[in-house]
């Protein structure tokens, strides 16, 4: 018969909270590492409406929202998806496999998707998904030759003779 004294009502009590609670760190953690992971990689450079333009200065409440400015090259026009959609309709596993497989079109650079670990694939997903459902679904991609109904960016050089180099950068 186990004889319950004060220490060991506290120390069971004690196991019992820090076990339910102890996920919920885990979770926090690896949200904090996905938020990490999405300002490092550039996501939101192109997937958050405003974001390089504001040298990053957006409320993390608008991020990942997709865009409705296309980037035109050979390929058509393709437009950065809202991701925060696109996560509520994936279980973790799904995110990982999609993101495993990914083959887009640019500018998106999916190969390096494909580099991405899974722990660090599951820990944006788990980021994402805490930012919940905001915005609406980006445009279509939009076929060679197909009618354009957007702003774009013209994403295919016409010349390199005006090219200096990154004159801003100054070397030490």
């Amino acid at each position: 018969m186990i004889k319950y004294t004060v220490f060991n009502k506290l120390f069971v009590m004690a196991a019992i909270f820090f076990g339910m609670h102890g996920s919920l760190y885990a979770a926090s953690d690896a949200v904090a590492h996905g938020e990490y992971i999405i300002r490092i990689t550039g996501c939101n450079d192109c997937h958050t409406p405003g974001y390089a333009e504001k040298g990053g200065n957006i409320p993390t409440s608008q991020w990942l929202t997709g865009s409705s400015i296309g980037f035109k090259g050979p390929w058509g026009v393709s437009y950065p998806a809202n991701l925060r959609l696109l996560v509520q309709n994936l279980t973790e596993d799904q995110w990982v496999n999609f993101a495993k497989n990914l083959q887009a079109r640019p500018p998106m650079p999916w190969f390096t998707m494909q580099m991405i670990s899974e722990s660090d694939l599951r820990a944006t997903y788990q980021f994402v998904r805490s930012l919940g459902p905001a915005g609406v679904q980006s445009p279509n991609f939009v076929p060679p030759g197909g009618e354009i109904k957007t702003k774009y960016i013209d994403f295919v050089p016409t010349s390199a003779r005006h090219w200096n180099g990154f004159s801003h950068i100054t070397v030490k």
